[in-house]
């Protein structure tokens, strides 16, 4: 029987088995591949999407345990209208090799809906399980201080 998933805002009917991660439907069948595979075994965020506001790691959720609707990075903002985090991110130039970025974002995106003003080692905190192997942890820092204050108005 199909699963019914609301991505970004949009139903897809999905004829997978129940045990498939969600970063390969995703991926493969939904063709969303900004989601990053990175180690498969939640360790480092690359895969990090929200589901109902929370990150996760989608490489280690099963499809038939996806509980809410999904947002990953393609649904946070477009090249149009970016998300604040987005903006701040190309304003600190956070990115390098750009691979763990969509991960980051995400869990950025629901550490700032969490809470909207973080001091330096709540962003650390929240942030621990996202690796960055070009070692940009200062930028990512500043660049979420610097959405908060976009956010927050």
């Amino acid at each position: 029987m199909p699963a019914l998933l609301n991505v970004n805002g949009t139903t897809h009917s999905v004829d997978l088995p129940d045990d498939v991660p969600l970063l390969w439907v995703l991926r493969d069948e939904l063709g969303l591949t900004g989601t990053k595979y990175g180690c498969g075994v939640a360790a480092c965020g690359a895969c990090t999407v929200q589901i109902d506001g929370e990150a996760v790691r989608s490489c280690q959720v099963a499809l038939s345990d996806v509980w809410g609707g999904i947002t990953t990075i393609e649904g946070l903002g477009t090249p149009a209208q970016m998300h604040a985090l987005q903006t701040a991110w190309v304003k600190h130039q956070v990115a390098q090799c750009g691979y763990c970025q969509s991960g980051q974002i995400i869990q950025a995106a629901a550490l700032l809906a969490a809470n909207p003003a973080p001091s330096d080692t709540e962003i650390d905190e929240a942030m621990q399980g996202n690796l960055c192997r070009c070692g940009t942890y200062p930028r990512i820092r500043a660049a979420i201080h610097d959405a908060a204050k976009m956010i927050e108005g």
